[in-house]
């Protein structure tokens, strides 16, 4: 009994230790934690990267802070906050704290207006780093998403070309825009999807006032991640060319 146990301890270790490695402690003063801007930047960021973030109340034990010390990453509430690395040599630190500063960071970051007045911006002779993003969710899992969450509207492959709203855009199209992975990342955000579309932990329910008005698209984090690596795979659609993949 005591050596099986000692088995599941020995297998549970590098579990352990893969889960602290994908964990950011992150610390922010509480009058910025409770503007809401972590709950609307960190999901994406986490959407893309499968790295959790916690913000603490302490910035003892926190691998990043926001305060006074560091390098300026954006202004708001009267002052400029900057970033401070405390855990050096650390990839999922060093992954969020180059987000922060990308230019999708810093777009996720300004375009937080939960009144329609944007809190945010970008300090003074800001500068932008580019970000090299990895997107780690299921591409298979994000073929079978696609077809059930979005073909109602979208082709989003070869099957799904006539039985779509041709008024609306291709994934092939989308996949051939500069910004088409914020676009993905964050479509239940962009017009009409806040309307019909929800993603658990993450977006707010349909007000009852405001009940959906089609059948609503109901969506977990994972698929939405796994979408977004279906269609990094995906040939763009040629421009230049409007008789293809239109």
């Amino acid at each position: 009994m005591q050596k099986g146990l000692f088995i599941i301890l020995l297998l549970l270790v590098p579990l352990a230790a893969a889960a602290e490695d994908r964990l950011v402690r992150l610390y922010a003063p509480q009058g910025l934690v409770e503007t809401g801007l972590f709950k609307h930047i960190l999901p994406r960021f986490s959407l893309k990267t499968q790295i959790k973030v916690e913000v603490l109340a302490d910035a003892e034990g926190a691998d990043l802070s926001l305060g006074p010390d560091g390098r300026a990453v954006f202004q708001g509430q009267a002052q400029i906050w900057h970033l401070k690395r405390q855990r050096e040599g650390h990839k999922s630190t060093e992954r969020l704290a180059k987000w922060m500063f990308s230019d999708v960071g810093l777009r996720t970051i300004t375009g937080f207006a939960p009144d329609g007045t944007a809190l945010f911006s970008v300090p003074p002779e800001g500068e932008e780093e580019v970000e090299d993003v990895t997107l780690d969710g299921n591409a298979v899992l994000g073929l079978t998403a696609s077809k059930t969450k979005c073909a109602r509207c979208h082709a989003v492959d070869e099957s799904t070309r006539l039985t779509t709203i041709g008024s609306t855009p291709s994934f092939f199209v989308l996949r051939s825009l500069s910004d088409w992975q914020e676009r993905f990342a964050t479509f239940y955000d962009l017009n009409p999807h806040p309307s019909f579309t929800q993603v658990a932990d993450l977006t707010d329910p349909f007000p009852e006032d405001r009940p959906p008005p089609i059948v609503p698209v109901l969506m977990t984090i994972d698929e939405v991640s796994a979408i977004l690596a279906y269609v990094s795979g995906l040939q763009a659609a040629d421009l230049g060319n409007p008789l293809v993949h239109q």
